[in-house]
């Protein structure tokens, strides 16, 4: 029998909690809770037990650790399918991967085309136990999928509010400042008639958004419209069609805030098909999550959710809240940044 010296492993074995224990000189409870992201002990400690899970080749049994104690060491990233992009997913997925990355727990991505209006998706996942914990995506007011998760007592976060009495994890793009600076923006370039293009009725965001706006232009005293008419889901053509139509209007507004950009690229190309150049004779702010429309339409004002930043908070509160960390200390916010100089 032979002695791997530099591994402290016997040659064929397979090193355990109890050999980074030992490598570290940390007791097993410190290596298995920093190994399951451990966010109440010091960075340095979960990096000294990282390092030496690494340089032994420490890889769990998952089939054990999960008869043994029922746990899956996987997280479930549901994507609602309906209205996100590639480019927000792909950010999202990246910010998450990051800070599971040193952690024991595996993503899972599950896509729910069913949307928010079903928790069908969520469901499966909680009856065959395939997730310790589980992020949502593209929340409705009262989400189906935060009350099925809520009375089975799951931990999981989600990448937006609701309106549900009973608190939840949460972590969301701050809309009402969105809005409060797309239209401070939109009146001091001279914008008297705002239009806000958010047709996802059913959604969360839809809601809180429509109401900044409403708040906001209240203080601006500016002539203002929701766009209307548009389904989720809805496809390309549709929504090009409608910034055709709005291009065309007899007193068309003359400043469009867009709360997304699988919305705004069609959009802002019907408007062009209708004979105007955005954010030249049509003042334009619009969200975005990558660069593609700063990319193809440079002329319109944008602001942006850092994604990845936002996929990080969210594995960061659902490992807390894995931990048993309480809800009302896990919910935050992430600010806009717009492409424009702010006001001091």
């Amino acid at each position: 029998m032979t002695t791997d010296d530099s591994r402290g492993l016997t040659s064929g074995s397979r090193p355990t909690l109890k050999t980074i224990a030992e490598a570290t000189g940390l007791s097993l409870s410190t290596v298995s809770l920093s190994l399951r992201g451990g966010a109440n002990l010091k960075k340095e400690t979960r990096d000294k037990v990282m390092e030496a899970a690494q340089r032994l080749g420490y890889v769990p049994d998952r089939a054990g650790v999960r008869l043994r104690t029922g746990k899956t060491n996987v997280l479930a990233l549901v994507m609602e399918g309906t209205a996100s992009s590639m480019e927000f997913t792909r950010h999202l997925i990246e910010g998450i991967g990051r800070h599971i990355n040193r952690t024991q727990y595996n993503l899972n991505v599950t896509p729910d085309f069913a949307g928010n209006g079903s928790a069908e998706t969520v469901e499966h996942l909680l009856k065959n136990n395939f997730a310790d914990g589980i992020i949502l995506t593209g929340t409705g007011p009262r989400d189906p999928r935060v009350q099925a998760l809520t009375d089975a007592g799951r931990p999981f976060v989600t990448h937006g509010r609701t309106e549900f009495f009973s608190p939840h994890a949460y972590h969301d793009f701050d809309s009402e400042k969105f809005i409060q600076i797309s239209v401070e923006r939109l009146v001091s370039q001279g914008c008297k008639h705002l239009l806000l293009y958010s047709p996802n009725e059913q959604s969360m965001n839809h809601h809180t958004i429509v109401r900044a706006f409403r708040a906001a232009v209240a203080d601006h005293g500016v002539r203002f419209q929701v766009a209307e008419g548009v389904p989720p889901g809805a496809p390309s053509s549709t929504i090009r069609q409608q910034g055709y139509e709005i291009a065309t209007a007899p007193n068309r507004p003359d400043g469009i805030i867009c709360d997304t950009e699988v919305l705004g690229l069609p959009l802002l190309c019907g408007l062009k098909d209708g004979g105007l150049t955005p954010g030249t004779d049509i003042k334009t702010v619009a969200k975005q999550a990558g660069d593609i429309l700063s990319t193809v339409f440079p002329e319109i004002d944008t602001v942006s959710e850092h994604v990845v930043e936002a996929g990080e908070e969210l594995a960061r509160l659902l490992l807390a809240r894995i931990n048993g960390d309480a809800i009302t200390d896990l919910q935050t916010l992430g600010p806009p940044r717009p492409s424009w100089d702010m006001p001091d």
